[in-house]
């Protein structure tokens, strides 16, 4: 069943997994232009990463998540292939249901489910792109996944609304149409992300500085976005392990609770075309009710991640998250209100999707979790929540997380 919360959208129903699993262990690959690496490639190191942040070894695992969705994960064959060599053998809770972009998000309240029900102790959930290398090589990128839909192929393609830039200008023209938001206003979100990404040791875009004065003077891609407002395209992966809190207290980090957990839906399908409201998202639905079930309201939040392979993407789901009314976004993200010791909301403190990594939102959650952890980069002073807000046009997810103690 799921909860209808408009007539253009509504939110889904997932487990309760509020204080019901922690995040023990994070870890990430090398995030890089072309590497030539493979997608699994790339996984097997931020699986290995997150399991030594824990403190475990492959034979812990009993549980795994990854991205069904999409070819080339590191699914259970390619896991035991690998890991089985390192003393892996035992069985493992599967399921495809996890990953990146929305289910990075959601990832946790499925295995809240499987621990509760005893049929796994240690989850892995992991996600990796090796697109930069594809494209490289001639062998895809992102467009090709939405050129390939029959509906975009036959009623969006032949008009010219394609690109993911096209559209996605098109939807900002349409946010600058009816509440004045301007280019420096995006341009703020831009710059916040290159600053953090400066930060990052490991971002794409560390040694690349971007002021506002720099962004202004780009010429536009598609009018009205500019290169900056678009996400990069790289190699990369990232990994985190859950388990109960209890087990969580007994390994090696402090461990980081899972507070609330919800998706939303609008009634699009992948066709921005046919959004209902076409300046929204389905944060609208998603977001209230994660913030319900962790008890706290967007004012609680000491920092955020959003999913931004735009940076009016950003902007809107900042609006419909709560942390500003809708058409409020631009005067919300000016100056350094999105920094990490601007004095706001401090926002993708590792560079986010625009400066950091194409790694498809989750090195978002590794960077919540080493914000509340008091590890991160560019970090927030005593950050006690943080929030991830996962997207892929016509699903939303938001994951609540706050630190834990031992």
């Amino acid at each position: 069943m799921a909860s209808r919360a408009a007539d253009w959208g509504w939110r889904g129903e997932l487990p309760d997994a509020s204080g019901q699993v922690a995040i023990a262990g994070v870890g990430e690959s090398r995030h890089t232009p072309a590497s030539g690496r493979t997608s699994v490639e790339i996984a097997i190191d931020a699986v290995g990463a997150a399991l030594d942040d824990a403190g475990l070894s492959p034979r812990d695992v009993d549980g795994l998540m990854w991205s069904g969705g999409l070819p080339g994960q590191l699914d259970e064959p390619a896991f035991r292939q690998h890991f089985g060599a390192r003393g892996f053998d035992g069985p493992l809770w599967t399921s495809s249901q996890g990953g990146g972009m929305v289910w990075a998000g959601t990832a946790p309240a499925l295995a809240a489910q499987a621990l509760a029900a005893g049929d796994a102790r240690v989850i892995v959930n992991v996600f990796s792109i090796a697109w930069a290398t594809q494209r490289q090589a001639g062998e895809g990128s992102p467009g090709d996944a939405h050129s390939s839909e029959h509906f975009k192929a036959n009623l969006e393609l032949p008009f010219g609304w394609f690109p993911q830039p096209v559209y996605f200008a098109t939807i900002a023209r349409r946010h600058m149409h009816e509440y004045g938001t301007t280019s420096a206003q995006l341009g703020s979100i831009a710059v916040s992300c290159r600053r953090h990404a400066n930060l990052h040791e490991g971002a794409v875009m560390r040694d690349k500085p971007l002021t506002l004065a720099d962004y202004l003077d780009r010429p536009m891609l598609v009018d009205p976005l500019r290169m900056e407002d678009c996400c990069l395209i790289s190699d990369g992966g990232a990994a985190y392990v859950m388990t109960s809190p209890e087990h969580a207290r007994d390994l090696r980090k402090p461990p980081v609770h899972v507070a609330g957990v919800a998706e939303g839906h609008s009634g699009s399908g992948v066709f921005w075309s046919q959004q209902g409201d076409f300046t929204a998202t389905p944060q609208v639905f998603s977001a209230p009710a994660a913030f319900e079930m962790a008890g706290i309201t967007p004012a609680d939040v000491d920092v955020l991640t959003l999913y931004d392979p735009f940076t009016i993407v950003a902007l809107m789901q900042i609006e419909d998250m709560g942390f500003c009314k809708k058409g409020e976004g631009g005067a919300f993200v000016e100056g350094t209100r999105l920094h990490h010791d601007g004095g706001g909301l401090p926002y993708n403190t590792h560079g986010g999707l625009l400066s950091h990594a194409y790694v498809l939102g989750i090195s978002h959650v590794v960077e919540v979790v080493r914000q509340l952890r008091g590890e991160a980069c560019a970090q927030v002073p005593d950050a006690q929540i943080g929030v991830y807000g996962g997207y892929t046009g016509h699903m939303a997810s938001t994951l609540v997380l706050r630190r834990g103690t031992r």
